[in-house]
């Protein structure tokens, strides 16, 4: 069947003389299994970022526990939808000129998991600058940064990325039923036509741009909390910024690693075009890589939060013998002792040491 001339029925053509099989039955269990614990792994971590959030809500974190609740929840809708849609796929034996007669579900999966893809990412670029600006310009941070301009950022990432994923659509372009025949996507196979090109290579810039402001923030943050401990011996007021920026290199690490082969395998296709040598089975693994991203998410605010994180640092020490870090560190302070440490770190050096004084005496 030719997809131009038929676009209810576009993509069956790959139905065809297919090379890349799945095993139904395993593939249908892993399917389950993987939906299943990303469902629970998510709802757990969002459970544990609201308490937090309730917990600090009139403080710097709040800005960064609902960001990460919002990709929290982000990651849990997509093993909902997308999942629910991968398990049908292959519970019905992959025969899609039965059910998807319209290209209804096919559009539907396509636009699930460009959605799903992006939307974490763009997240966690986003959270990276605003913990960025938090620690760089913590004035800026605590007046502009409130909640309801937080929920703004989200709602607008939300909408890019659902403009991204229905841009194909808008320009009367349909998602393609990939050779695996178990999920959808733009066309990855004999792609000639620029407008294929562009859908690829804009799903991989933008994932790779996200994850470039991502490490560029990340490496400020880091480099600022190191200076300002290096320079200032007042350490309280800064055990939540780390716990965030390990979390945050933590997600950029997961992030990294699970979709860097998807995203080249995308751009070297937008490339190469018609030329490409990505194999079936290439393809279907970098996206399951991944749909890893997903699973992975919600266990870095389970296990990396600051109860756990004081408690590897106990038994670290108690293994090491060595004092590296004082425990004073983790003790929890006002958004008041916050700002006032970053502000006697970009002050002059004469008034930092006599300002210095009067809080340590305030932290004995």
């Amino acid at each position: 069947m030719n997809s131009s001339k038929s676009p209810g029925l576009a993509g069956f053509g790959v139905l065809k003389n297919t090379t890349c099989h799945t095993e139904k039955k395993i593939s249908v269990f892993f399917s389950i299994i993987f939906m299943t614990v990303g469902i629970l792994s998510n709802s757990l971590a969002i459970a544990i970022l609201m308490k937090a959030y309730q917990r600090f809500r009139q403080k710097s974190k709040a800005s960064f526990l609902l960001l990460a609740s919002g990709l929290v929840v982000t990651d849990l809708f997509g093993h909902l939808i997308a999942g629910a849609i991968a398990v049908f796929v292959y519970a019905s034996d992959k025969d899609w000129i039965r059910f998807n007669h319209s290209n209804i579900l096919c559009s539907v999966f396509g636009i699930c998991l460009v959605f799903f893809g992006l939307c974490p990412l763009f997240l966690g670029s986003v959270m990276a600058v605003e913990r960025c600006i938090g620690v760089t310009k913590p004035i800026f941070h605590s007046t502009k940064m409130t909640s309801r301009h937080v929920k703004m950022m989200l709602t607008m990432v939300c909408l890019f990325a659902v403009f991204i994923a229905l841009l194909p659509i808008l320009r009367f372009r349909a998602y393609q039923i990939q050779a695996s025949r178990t999920w959808c996507f733009y066309k990855t196979e004999h792609v000639e036509d620029w407008e294929d090109r562009f859908y690829l290579l804009l799903f991989s810039c933008l994932g790779f741009l996200a994850l470039a402001i991502s490490f560029l923030c990340n490496a400020v943050t880091g480099i600022t909390l190191l200076r300002v401990k290096f320079k200032s011996q007042q350490r309280q007021g800064r055990s939540h910024h780390f716990e965030m920026i390990i979390q945050l290199l933590a997600i950029m690490c997961v992030s990294c690693i699970c979709w860097s082969p998807f995203l080249v395998t995308m751009a070297r296709i937008g490339i190469n075009k018609s030329q490409s040598k990505e194999t079936c089975e290439t393809i279907l693994f970098a996206l399951r890589m991944a749909t890893w991203n997903q699973i992975l998410d919600p266990w870095v605010y389970i296990l990396l939060r600051k109860a756990v994180l004081k408690n590897l640092y106990k038994i670290t020490r108690g293994c090491c013998g060595v004092n590296v870090i004082n425990l004073h560190m983790w003790e929890l302070s006002s958004i008041k002792n916050s700002l006032k440490v970053a502000a006697i770190s970009e002050s002059p050096v004469s008034s930092k040491q006599a300002n210095l004084q009067p809080l340590s005496s305030m932290g004995q």
